[in-house]
């Protein structure tokens, strides 16, 4: 904006420079609105009613009186602006009148009204430190960093517009029509939807805009409405003002675009008529009937409820009161109470000229009059700074300016009033709850605790509208079909006509038939018939917008999801490996084959751990388990042996072996009953054998592969299973499968289980080899977040329960298989992985046993007695000679040790009787060879 064609007019406005005192009797504040609108009324007599009640308190600002001064701006004269920095001429005398009547020593100015006009005056008030604050203009983009001075004291779009998108997609719509007035207002405000929409994969699929208000004329919203009518979405947004937007609700009704089937959800606007103009006119609540509409929310109140009784006076029943009437007010006071603190402060209200602006012209403009408020910085400070409580709830700004919690009502309109069915809040998201009473609860925004009453839509139906339709311009879909050279019974042209039929083709056909509105199509052939297309290039084209849709037998892989939408498969599907098979010829070692050579290993070990095992802890006190050596090595042998035919003569005596055997007996009948069906089905059963055993064995080896041309095979093997693209050799039709696999051209076919299985039904000398290793099916592809993917698999989920799906398959795909596709091929081994949990609990055992057993083993031996060399000369060999005894002590049976160990006791205690005779008689000895001493001594002098 230029501001050389604005400046000059402030003059009129602020006033020659003036030096305020401490406390002004009068405190001088300004309002700009359009007093003819329905906003511009309330305001006015809201405002007039704050000033009342502050200067009611003369305590309140200390004696000071708070004084405004109102400027109707004529909005029905305002034509908007043109251009990059270029005004109407008649925004000039617009503004010169607004100027023209406000007072001197201005400290803030409430307004404007519109947010076209915000961003002009935002620009004079940042250059003047005056602070503007505006409860009507809500755009978006009017942001903190590119107008400090600009204050928002009600929600902004932003969030209502966030509540639309929420509430478009809690009734799961993608695509919405919007319609504006082209103004900052209705783009900026239509800007924020959008983003908000993509957050939730949602988008605006038209933008009809209307020409700014009041210009509008019945005829150009008739001509804007028939292009809405022609377009697919039925979920349309409605952003404009009262007087516009009530004149696109009459087109509509005229239009017939107010029945069921359709979706009108407006901005406030609405819900501003609904409140303040009770009861509407018969002809404009006809209009209207089932639209959603938001309202500003404000929690109920002592404080509140008083103001609206008191409403009546104020306003002589002309008007009623609506949310922006309570903004009004609060705005007021919040004014009031930045200026006590001001106060509080020391602050001065007072002005200084700005000698900057004498030089934008060239000095003969007297802008040397213009007036700064030197304390304008400071007062702002304290608007955002305040803390209260005001008609509409806690009066609180957030670090980003807007007012915390912001939440909107929302509306159903029903006959003549309205009926509310739910809360929107930015804490907690849409609910049948009151928001205050949700933010003592930890936020919670899951798609679970979303809720909404009931709604009565355009039509006076309950039941949700589905939000599209076909466009009615006489397009019809057009619908890619590959045309298949091999295995055309999926989907292909009939030759010399125009017609398409298969698998794929009746699978969709009996879809459509069965959604509640019809699907003008037509089938377009994708390929030369003379080889298979290529199914990615296909589904390219759907993205590209060459074709609405593709159908056939299109796999659904990853690659493919990224770009388009698919619906329900309707047929599984997934890779698999088909290679030449042989007959396997009965042979002399037959009986081998049941187990794989581990199992044979494995299993034969564990026969020689438990007869070992059982052995050890029946050793020493089970005479059929001792003797000589040879003996009990024949005895481990035979005993492990023959429990594999239960057939063991020995009996076990201990607990521990018992439990040993009997945990093993049952291994040993799961492998013996496992052992004999196998070998059952081998020798009566046909057998078929091949070198390739699935795709495993195929990636390791280095022969060649074949795969359908055209099929996503290719870069799977290539890709995904890092197979060199050498080995992969294309193949077009069943015929060349088997010639290529005949002659050994290929070691094996990868290609998806249905074309496999149509192509074995006629070949009898291939089957399949190892397990199916992706899982993935078919489907039909639509563009991104398309409406009709999501009915169409509601469709096929319909035609799999009551069977038309299985009979569509059948009439196809139901061939005679060959004789030898119900044998086996080849005998599925049995591995060790299927009963390596049978052995480890049979080992398990076997392990505790056995250190149980240890256990009470050294316990017994530390209860004998065993002689005991205090010689430290003697102690090594006295280890050794101890681990001897104690092998010694395990080996003897259990009658035998104890004997040993009283017969060593006894010995240990004669030993320690003669050890004591010895004691004494050494003493005795002693004694006598002393006495003779002793007598000589006693007899001589």
């Amino acid at each position: 904006m230029n501001l050389a064609w604005l400046l000059p007019y402030l003059v009129l406005y602020f006033g020659v420079l003036s030096h305020g005192v401490s406390r002004p009797a009068v405190v001088n504040i300004g309002a700009i609105f359009t007093f003819d609108t329905i906003n511009g009324r309330v305001a006015k007599i809201a405002m007039n009613a704050a000033v009342e009640d502050v200067n009611s308190n003369p305590s309140f600002l200390g004696g000071s009186k708070l004084n405004i001064t109102m400027h109707d701006s004529n909005y029905s004269g305002f034509m908007g602006i043109i251009g990059d920095n270029l005004i109407l001429v008649i925004l000039i005398p617009l503004l010169i009148t607004a100027l023209q009547y406000m007072e001197e020593n201005t400290v803030a100015i409430i307004g404007p009204q519109s947010s076209v006009m915000a961003h002009v005056l935002s620009h004079l008030a940042n250059e003047l430190q005056v602070p503007l604050l505006s409860f009507t203009a809500l755009d978006p983009t009017l942001s903190a960093l590119q107008y400090p001075f600009f204050v928002q004291t009600a929600p902004s779009d932003l969030f209502q517009m966030t509540a639309i998108a929420e509430m478009v997609s809690y009734y799961g719509w993608r695509e919405v029509i919007a319609v504006f007035t082209d103004d900052d207002h209705g783009r900026n405000g239509i800007a924020a939807l959008g983003d908000k929409l993509a957050e939730r994969r949602c988008k605006i699929s038209f933008k009809a805009a209307l020409p700014p208000d009041p210009g509008t004329t019945r005829s150009e919203i008739t001509d804007i409405l028939v292009k809405v009518a022609m377009m697919e979405s039925r979920v349309i947004v409605l952003h404009t003002y009262a007087k516009s937007g009530l004149l696109v609700f009459d087109v509509a009704r005229y239009l017939g675009m107010m029945e069921s089937g359709y979706v009108w959800i407006t901005t406030t606007w609405l819900s501003t008529v609904l409140d303040s103009m009770p009861p509407l006119p018969l002809a404009t609540a006809n209009s209207i009937q089932g639209v959603l509409t938001l309202r500003p929310h404000t929690p109920d109140s002592k404080r509140k409820s008083s103001f609206i009784s008191r409403w009546s006076q104020l306003n002589g029943s002309s008007i009623g009161l609506n949310p922006y009437g309570l903004y009004a007010y609060d705005t007021v006071w919040l004014i009031a109470h930045a200026i006590r603190t001001f106060f509080d402060q020391g602050g001065n209200i007072s002005f200084s000229n700005d000698s900057r602006l004498s030089d934008v012209v060239g000095g003969t403009l007297h802008l040397e009059a213009m007036s700064v408020f030197d304390g304008g910085k400071q007062f702002l400070d304290n608007i955002l700074k305040t803390n209260m409580t005001g008609l509409t709830g806690p009066i609180q700004f957030n670090s980003d300016r807007s007012l915390i919690h912001p939440a909107y009502d929302v509306i159903n309109v029903i006959g003549t009033g309205f009926r509310q069915i739910g809360y929107w809040s930015n804490y907690s998201g849409l609910s049948v709850l009151p928001p205050e009473t949700l933010y003592k609860k930890p936020p919670n925004r899951s798609s679970s605790n979303q809720q909404l009453y009931s709604v009565i839509w355009p039509g006076e139906t309950m039941k949700k509208p589905r939000g599209w339709v076909f466009p009615n311009n006489g397009q019809q879909l057009r619908i890619g079909v590959p045309n298949r050279f091999s295995y055309r019974e999926f989907a292909s042209q009939v030759r010399g006509t125009d017609t398409l039929k298969g698998y794929c083709i009746d699978v969709f056909l009996a879809a459509i038939n069965l959604l509640p509105y019809g699907v003008p199509h037509r089938f377009i052939p994708y390929g030369d018939g003379l080889k298979n297309p290529s199914y990615s290039e296909l589904v390219n084209l759907v993205t590209t917008n060459v074709f609405d849709a593709a159908i056939g037998d299109i796999a659904i892989v990853t690659n493919r999801t990224r770009i388009v939408d698919f619906t329900q498969p309707y047929i599984e599907s997934g890779l698999v490996v088909v290679a030449r098979v042989q007959k396997l010829n009965s042979s002399a070692w037959a009986f081998l084959r049941p187990f794989t050579p581990t199992m044979w290993i494995v299993t034969a070990s564990f026969f020689l751990v438990v007869g070992a095992v059982v052995w050890i802890l029946e050793h020493r006190i089970n005479d059929e388990f001792r003797g000589p050596p040879k003996q009990q090595v024949v005895t481990i042998l035979w005993f492990s042996f023959s429990t594999l035919f239960f057939a063991h003569r020995e009996n076990t005596v201990s607990t521990l072996g018992r439990i040993v055997l009997i945990i093993w007996l049952f291994v040993v009948m799961i492998i013996n009953s496992s052992y004999t069906a196998s070998l059952t089905s081998i020798l009566t059963v046909q057998q078929l054998s091949s070198h390739i055993k699935g795709i495993e064995s195929l990636v390791k080896s280095t022969e060649p592969i074949g795969f359908q041309v055209g099929s996503f095979a290719e870069n799977y093997l290539s890709e995904e299973l890092n197979i060199h693209k050498s080995r992969l050799v294309a193949l077009g039709s069943p015929e060349d499968y088997a010639i290529a696999l005949e002659s050994g051209t290929v070691a094996a076919v990868v290609d998806e289980r249905p074309y496999i299985e149509l192509f074995l039904s006629s070949h009898c000398k291939f089957s399949i080899v190892g397990p199916e290793f992706t899982k993935s099916g078919w489907g039909f592809a639509f563009p991104r977040d398309s409406p009709l993917a999501v009915d169409l698999s509601t469709a096929i989920l319909t035609l799999s329960e009551n069977g038309d799906l299985q009979r569509i398959h059948d009439k196809w795909l139901n061939r005679k298989a060959c004789s030898s596709q119900s044998t086996e091929l080849e005998s599925n081994f049995l591995h060790f992985s299927s009963f390596w949990g049978l052995f480890l609990i049979c080992g398990i055992a076997c392990f505790l046993a056995l250190l149980i057993y240890f256990m009470l083993m050294v316990r017994q031996f530390r209860g004998q007695q065993f002689p005991e060399d205090s010689d430290p000369s003697t102690r090594g060999s006295l280890r050794s000679g101890r681990l001897h005894t104690f092998l010694s002590f395990v080996d003897d049976k259990e009658e035998e040790s104890k004997s040993k160990s009283k017969k060593r006791q006894m010995e240990s205690m004669s030993n320690a009787n003669m050890k004591e005779d010895e004691s004494r008689n050494g003493s005795m000895t002693r004694e006598t060879e002393i006495s003779p001493e002793r007598h000589n001594g006693d007899t001589w002098p």
